[in-house]
């Protein structure tokens, strides 16, 4: 039978994130690991792909077992092949010339077509290079695969039909998924770690199922530790009178059962169980108070792509307080065009007669390449620098934040996309926006922040405009749903049939 084993798996710069971790991965197995942003998803991930050097512990494996890695980002020197003969190429030498029709079976499943498939892979949208990744990965017949962040990129289409392709073309080898997506866990997965307090804490469900079981363990857990702590407080109490009787009455007696009560308080305080707490690193969104019931009206809009191709055409879209309208459709339809020009609206406000803004509207802007943070600068120049606080105030924050004092004088480009995000998000709450408008916000938050962030949303009652594949998160957080569909933005009632599985 099949087996990865992780035996005593630790890892960490300065700082630990892991250590002792003694896990197995077997053949039946589909697992999504999740946590905190910074707190070692990736970096497990790349010690079972035998990515790191320097882990302690040991990876075990069958010999000759090939374990394919599709990591986090797209490369930056991702190749002028194809997007065929890129795919083609996770294929060795030998096999090619009587196994290319996988590469047709993987790109019929994402729905290419043939003009797409002569295109140059790095022209094509992120979208379709992490799906080229996925697809050259898979027909090298892996006998694992490990993906870093699969949906990423993907518009929600596309993640339906890489839900379907892992579920049956993949369904007869191991997976090991990090993501954030909570669906795409529920429906592909079918065992959580939980990575958290250096450790982690392994359920047999998919994520939603596991994570209810974590709760009701941490509850049980915290009930028990309660329960410990009043029996520690009472035999403390007893050893006290035990000692002062022992004094008072100068008696032998007290004073040696005394100190037998004060052993058996040592010891039993030594196997208090432990409560796992999370550190303290919410990031509130702040409103700036507008009067106006009418923030954004467009009207006649065309959107273009770089290149002055026509995207789509709006005839009127009116945005009003409370609004958080979300726009969907496939990759490449133009929805980060669209996005990017109602910045630039913002930005040369009263200058374009199609579309207008209320004075009092103060945005705040969030892509999915987070290209607002300024990368050469350490973390705390660039709070200071974007946000206009003082040293000692972005400090502060920073810390509040989740970024250690050593982490401060880091420059942005070297965080995980992960902290980046959380960076981003804390610029956003000092510039106290009133009109939100994010394009994929949830690609790098883990699961906590997408859930604060959904909760600062709602309890704010904001007003925005999103772009996002997160179907959680769109649910839970849209009024009014527009698809770009037939070259047209349209309003629809709701966007359940677009997410259908």
């Amino acid at each position: 039978m099949f087996q990865v084993k992780l035996q005593n798996i630790g890892f960490g710069y300065t700082d630990t994130l892991f250590e002792g971790l003694n896990l197995v991965v077997t053949e039946k197995d589909r697992i999504g690991i999740v946590g905190h942003n910074g707190e070692g998803k990736s970096t497990l991930l790349k010690c079972l792909a035998g990515k790191v050097s320097d882990m302690s512990g040991q990876i075990i494996k069958p010999k000759g077992a090939r374990l394919s890695f599709v990591e986090q980002g797209v490369p930056a020197d991702i190749s002028n092949l194809s997007l065929y003969d890129f795919i083609a190429s996770g294929i060795s030498e030998e096999e090619r010339d009587y196994c290319l029709w996988k590469v047709d079976v993987a790109l019929d499943a994402f729905g290419a077509k043939n003009a797409l498939r002569n295109r140059p892979i790095c022209k094509l949208s992120g979208g379709w290079q992490r799906l080229a990744l996925i697809a050259r990965a898979m027909v090298s017949e892996p006998d694992m695969l490990l993906l870093d962040e699969p949906t990423n990129h993907l518009d929600t289409e596309k993640i339906t039909v890489l839900e379907r392709w892992l579920n049956e073309q993949a369904s007869q080898i191991p997976l090991v998924i990090v993501s954030h997506d909570r669906r795409f866990l529920d429906i592909c997965t079918n065992k959580t770690w939980f990575l958290r307090g250096k450790t982690v804490q392994e359920y047999a469900k998919p994520f939603t199922q596991a994570k209810k079981l974590l709760q009701e363990d941490d509850s049980a857990a915290a009930s028990q530790r309660d329960k410990e702590l009043t029996e520690l407080r009472r035999l403390e109490k007893s050893a006290h009178e035990l000692r002062q009787r022992g004094v008072n009455n100068y008696s032998d007696t007290s004073l040696q059962k005394a100190k037998q009560m004060d052993r058996k308080v040592e010891r039993l305080a030594s196997q208090v169980t432990q409560v796992h707490t999370e550190k303290e690193r919410d990031i509130t969104l702040d409103n700036s108070f507008t009067h106006a019931k009418n923030l954004l009206s467009l009207s006649e809009v065309d959107v273009l792509a770089p290149d002055k191709k026509h995207l789509f055409y709006i005839d009127k879209l009116n945005i009003s307080q409370g609004d958080r309208v979300v726009v969907i459709g496939e990759n490449g339809c133009g929805k980060s065009q669209f996005i990017k020009l109602l910045k630039m609206a913002f930005e040369n406000r009263g200058q374009l007669d199609s579309i207008s803004i209320t004075p009092t509207a103060k945005l705040g802007y969030v892509d999915q390449k987070l290209s607002g943070l300024l990368l050469n600068r350490t973390v705390l120049d660039c709070l200071q620098e974007l946000a206009g606080v003082t040293q000692q105030r972005a400090v502060s924050l920073l810390t509040e934040a989740g970024f250690p004092y050593g982490m401060q004088k880091v420059k942005v480009e070297k965080l995980s996309y992960g902290q980046r995000a959380r960076l981003n998000l804390l610029v956003l709450r000092l510039l106290e926006p009133n009109f939100y408008i994010m394009d994929e916000p949830t690609n790098h938050l883990d699961i906590a922040g997408q859930e604060a962030l959904e909760s600062e949303i709602l309890k704010s009652n904001a007003s925005g405009i999103l772009v996002s594949h997160d179907r959680f998160f769109v649910q839970n957080l849209g009024t009014r749903f527009f698809e770009v569909n037939g070259g047209l933005l349209q309003e629809i009632d709701k966007p359940d049939v677009f997410f259908a599985a």
